[in-house]
């Protein structure tokens, strides 16, 4: 007899140890045990006796079992054993739910992760859980269209984060292209979004570039009574004008107080090339004084909440704030375009030495990169020479330009 919706819905286990079955035909069964209530179907394939699973009740009703057993009787009538068809069937949709966007983009992160500073991969991991997997991380990476992109990256545009929404677009053809290369999509669809989002406004790192206006500031740098070691990194930030991430995480590892240098990786570089900051004597004096205080730990400049991570990112740029500095009068990257105009204006230094100290992109004459050793007596003299400069600066004295030995 077949089985009635009423008749499953109060079926009860009798205790049977092996469970209850309630035939439906087609050799479909309801089990019922101790733990639930079971969906079976009994069939024959190439003279083996098999069983196979269509899921429980509830979740699967009458109707839907019977549709599931007709399907399978279909199979068998074709040669096709159920059981080895399902597992197929299940193999591809694992497949498929390892191949959406998320589990992609995820997948790229951690193949990438050496290449990038651990703070800029918590920021691109951020974009893509707040702003891209909300939208599109469901989706087929090999069906994800430029119009789905773009209207993730609406969303950004429409809250006025137009710097941060370009980064995000190039964040996501990184992933496409990675899904390109593993064999998960056929092409980077954000390729096709040129021009299709609002360009930010072009700007510049606010920056002191007078000698004299430099002077005032050096002098608020050294009254500044703050955290010891956010006063430290002020103190150093226009010594070494290296980028702001580079020098909140630097690492005790990186510096020879010794030899004066400062051998930064290139994992932590904006163009991926181990860098080398030849530290003045009054660096080097920082940086001892500094060492007394953080140098048990793996950061120079540590976060005050915890040791475990560097500086955050906005304690110099506050450090500045609370002294006076407004945001368009001076930056913690400022200091680089401090040093970058005074040292070539005003002390006549050799541009092509100040842009290697800077880590741009330098040639030699047959168009070669220099590599970070390269000019080095030269930058350490141009180094030490820059501080004592500083320091006059900052006492107030006449400073009169000399251009140095080229």
């Amino acid at each position: 007899m077949a089985l009635t919706d009423t008749f499953v819905k109060n079926a009860k286990h009798s205790g049977k140890p092996s469970g209850d079955k309630h035939s439906d035909g087609g050799g479909m069964y309801l089990l019922v045990n101790a733990t639930g209530k079971y969906w079976r179907m009994d069939y024959r394939f190439e003279g083996k006796r098999k069983t196979l699973a269509l899921n429980t009740y509830p979740e699967v009703s009458l109707a839907k079992a019977r549709k599931r057993r007709d399907e399978a009787r279909e199979r068998l009538a074709e040669g096709i054993d159920p059981s080895a068809h399902k597992k197929v069937e299940k193999a591809v949709k694992l497949a498929a739910s390892a191949h959406k966007f998320e589990a992609v983009a995820r997948e790229w992160l951690q193949k990438t992760d050496a290449d990038r500073a651990a703070t800029t991969t918590a920021k691109v991991t951020n974009w893509l859980e707040h702003d891209i997997f909300p939208y599109i991380g469901n989706l087929q990476v090999s069906a994800i269209g430029p119009r789905d992109v773009l209207a993730a990256l609406r969303k950004m545009e429409a809250r006025g984060a137009l710097d941060s929404v370009h980064r995000v677009k190039q964040v996501c053809g990184q992933v496409f292209r990675y899904a390109v290369a593993c064999g998960y999509a056929e092409r980077d669809v954000t390729q096709d979004l040129k021009g299709a989002l609002a360009k930010p406004q072009a700007s510049h790192f606010a920056a002191i570039t007078e000698p004299k206006k430099a002077g005032d500031l050096l002098r608020s740098i050294f009254a500044y009574e703050g955290h010891p070691c956010t006063v430290a990194a002020l103190k150093l930030s226009p010594m070494v004008f290296v980028r702001p991430g580079e020098l909140r995480t630097a690492e005790w590892t990186e510096i020879d107080l010794d030899a004066g240098e400062w051998r930064i990786p290139g994992s932590k570089m904006k163009m991926k090339v181990d860098h080398l900051v030849p530290l003045s004597c009054q660096a080097v004096d920082i940086l001892r004084e500094v060492k007394a205080i953080t140098g048990h730990g793996k950061y120079v400049f540590p976060s005050v909440r915890t040791g475990e991570r560097p500086m955050s990112e906005n304690t110099i740029n506050s450090a500045l704030r609370g002294m006076g500095y407004a945001q368009d009068m001076h930056s913690a990257h400022g200091f680089r375009a401090m040093a970058r105009t005074i040292m070539d204006e005003v002390l006549g230094e050799r541009v092509d030495l100040i842009e290697h100290q800077l880590a741009h992109a330098v040639k030699d004459p047959n168009g070669r990169a220099y590599n970070r050793t390269a000019h080095l007596p030269a930058r350490r003299e141009m180094m030490q020479r820059w501080a004592d400069y500083l320091d006059k600066l900052r006492m107030g004295a006449d400073v009169i330009p000399i251009k140095a030995a080229s």
